[in-house]
């Protein structure tokens, strides 16, 4: 299967990704890393956010981010579901 690299708003619901990259600056980055999204992270998507937040479960923690931090999360994601 090939890999493609997509930002997490574009995966969907029940879909499980690794995240690559965190496009932003550092108060972002640190926020994110802080909540336990660093680069390396699997992360499922409970919950795509259209409309409202993404509600999203890392190791055993469940989060909820906007649509603008998602933007921001780049992912790789098998196949070519969620693309």
């Amino acid at each position: 299967m090939r890999r493609s690299v997509i930002s997490l708003t574009r995966v969907i619901s029940g879909q499980q990704v690794r995240i690559v990259s965190i496009d932003g600056g550092r108060g972002i980055k640190e926020h994110l890393t802080n909540v336990g999204l660093n680069v390396g992270s699997e992360v499922t998507v409970i919950k795509h956010g259209a409309p409202g937040p993404f509600l999203l479960s890392v190791k055993e923690t469940r989060l909820a981010i906007g649509q603008g931090m998602a933007q921001k999360i780049m992912v790789s994601v098998e196949g070519t579901e969620g693309v």
